[in-house]
């Protein structure tokens, strides 16, 4: 199977959205997300689709965040992906 990626550069400088990609491996693919907020607080999935990334939750995670809730904003896997992940983010 062929993995595309967008080059890491391409993400740097984006207005409110500070976060650090983080990544976990599915099988050999590279699925990307972000996460903020206390690593003990109650768990919060922002998940989207296509043709969007995490950068559209950029004002909703740092509130929940503040709120004490762990935010994961991410893409569940699909075959088809673009932005910072091999697939899926």
């Amino acid at each position: 199977m062929k993995v595309l990626r967008t080059a890491e550069e391409r993400f740097s400088g984006m207005p409110d959205f500070g976060y650090e990609p983080r990544y976990a491996d599915a099988g050999g693919l590279r699925l990307a997300y972000v996460e903020a907020g206390p690593p003990d607080g109650e768990p919060v999935l922002l998940l989207h689709g296509e043709p969007s990334w995490s950068f559209l939750y950029r004002k909703v995670i740092p509130v929940l965040a503040e709120a004490g809730s762990r935010v994961i904003a991410g893409r569940p896997y699909r075959l088809r992906a673009v932005g910072q992940a091999g697939r899926g983010h």
